[in-house]
């Protein structure tokens, strides 16, 4: 029988405390044991992105990240940055069509909204370096920049 140890996060706003396996992946602890399937797997290597959730306010890719890691951090998926869909970010790419199939969308939000955090009015330069980790097979990624100096804009940073 496999040892589980505790895990205690907090999960958009809510304490949770689970036993997980020491080799649980954080993308599927938020996925498989909480339900928050808005975090897509992509590619398992951190290649893609899709995974991208911020721990502590720092975006990471959660494909590669043990849960055991986030242990005492507190966790923002895209469910907790915008539940209802209205963040301005979930809005400016439905705007400026940053999406079309919608699979990296949600990485690519955590991904724009870190960036945001430490830099509210960046130039396209600085957009398309924080997303340089995001792949997007559908868009072309302009749409997705326009979307997020948009959202910059629109918050009055």
């Amino acid at each position: 029988m496999e040892k589980l140890y505790p895990l205690s996060l907090a999960v958009n706003g809510r304490e949770v405390s689970e036993m997980v396996s020491a080799r649980l992946l954080l993308v599927d602890f938020l996925r498989d044991v909480l339900g928050l399937t808005g975090t897509h797997v992509g590619c398992d290597t951190t290649q893609c992105g899709a995974c991208t959730v911020h721990c502590d306010g720092q975006a990471v890719k959660s494909c590669t990240m043990l849960a055991l890691q986030a242990q005492g951090q507190a966790v923002t998926t895209i469910e907790g940055l915008g539940p209802r869909g209205d963040h301005p970010l979930q809005q400016a790419f439905r705007e400026e069509h940053g999406l079309q199939c919608g699979y990296c969308t949600p990485g690519m939000i955590m991904a724009a909204a870190a960036l945001l955090d430490t830099n509210p009015s960046p130039d396209e330069a600085a957009v398309r370096h924080a997303l340089e980790g995001n792949l997007c097979r559908c868009t072309g990624y302009q749409p997705i920049i326009a979307a997020v100096i948009s959202a910059s804009r629109k918050t009055g940073q």
